[in-house]
């Protein structure tokens, strides 16, 4: 039995000019390699028409280049464009174009799967059967760039990490695939239009300091009050409101980027003015922005969509503490690709990949 050709994506520049080196290789073939799989985002050796053939065939003796594929498409009335991806594996993930007037948004998948069981989120009830790699994450964007241009002749303005999977699980392949983004060698974008988003892992957020990272983060909070939040997302359990908020604080005294938070409001649960209170209370513990997200159904779900006046009346309460707020209505409801609807209803999705509830 023959081994396994190493994947070359998940070699650093380093190491791929270490690698070339002991082939006997010049080292500036690294920078053309590594261009060819991130900047141009070839999917064979053969494409890459600067290496001379026997290079190439060298290449294709020793390594392998492993990227995702489409699997399915969906396009909303509001042009929204969902796609199931599958992995090297045969496992789905999904990500989602998501297009404005203002900016055009590609929200990406990290996981496949998720351990952390919010209990108003679809991914949730699917089992974690492996983190993504850097490259399946670069992909998920490079595909999603592409259907901006070709169909809708707009560039990506932004990234969000929204999608499956809770990125600071997977950290160093997260970390990884926001480098290769915003590489000159990569895909070129500022980090500043990138959003990494958490249920709230403490020390991770700490760590995100700690690397001083460029790009900005989102807090998946929901409720600011334990006893709620206790109730719909476990990880508040181990990473409290007090803890997230020291570990807010700290991440942004590191990096001086202000934070967001996310807060979908759900009927008759967090959607009064005293959650409201909670919730501007929260945010005093560092500068921020609040996204209110209207709550999207999924199939047996418990929470329903809080009124539209109750909605309104929230947000102004907090603009009248002098907050920063948006109210972000659902877009691609139809194909099930907005918030918290991703592996609600794809059939790719194996059955003994979801958690039986």
């Amino acid at each position: 039995m023959t081994d396994k050709k190493k994947n070359i994506r998940t070699l650093s520049k380093a190491e791929l000019k270490s690698a070339l080196t002991e082939m006997g290789e010049k080292p500036f073939r690294a920078k053309q390699i590594y261009e060819w799989l991130w900047q141009k985002n070839a999917a064979s050796f053969e494409e890459m028409s600067n290496l001379g053939k026997a290079l190439r065939e060298r290449l294709f003796e020793q390594f392998s280049i492993e990227r995702i594929e489409l699997q399915d498409q969906q396009i909303s009335s509001d042009k929204t464009i969902k796609c199931a991806f599958t992995t090297y594996d045969n496992r789905v993930v999904e990500g989602v174009l998501i297009p404005t007037r203002s900016r055009t948004t590609a929200c990406i998948s990290s996981q496949v799967g998720c351990s952390l069981a919010c209990k108003f989120c679809a991914t949730g009830r699917l089992k974690l059967m492996r983190n993504l790699t850097a490259g399946e994450m670069v992909d998920q964007v490079a595909y999603l760039r592409n259907q901006a241009e070709t169909r809708y002749d707009t560039p990506l303005t932004n990234i969000v990490y929204m999608g499956m999977g809770e990125p600071l699980l997977n950290y160093k392949e997260m970390l990884r695939s926001t480098e290769l983004i915003s590489s000159p060698e990569g895909l070129g974008m500022s980090p500043k239009r990138i959003t990494v988003s958490t249920a709230g892992i403490a020390k991770m957020i700490r760590k995100l300091g700690d690397d001083e990272v460029k790009f900005n983060l989102a807090l998946s909070l929901h409720a600011a009050d334990d006893k709620k939040r206790d109730q719909i997302m476990e990880i508040n359990e181990s990473n409290n409101l007090e803890a997230l908020s020291e570990a807010l604080q700290y991440f942004h005294e590191k990096t001086g980027t202000r934070v967001t938070f996310e807060y979908i409001i759900f009927k008759d649960f967090n959607d009064g003015i005293e959650d409201a209170r909670d919730l501007a209370e929260f945010a005093k513990c560092v500068p921020c922005k609040i996204n209110i997200i209207e709550y999207n159904p999924i199939d047996d779900g418990d929470f329903q969509q809080a009124d539209a006046k109750k909605v309104d009346d929230f947000a102004a309460f907090l603009e009248s503490k002098n907050l920063i707020v948006n109210v972000r209505r659902s877009r691609g409801k139809d194909i099930d690709a907005a918030c918290g609807q991703l592996a609600n209803k794809n059939k790719a999705i194996r059955k003994d990949d979801r958690v039986l509830k």
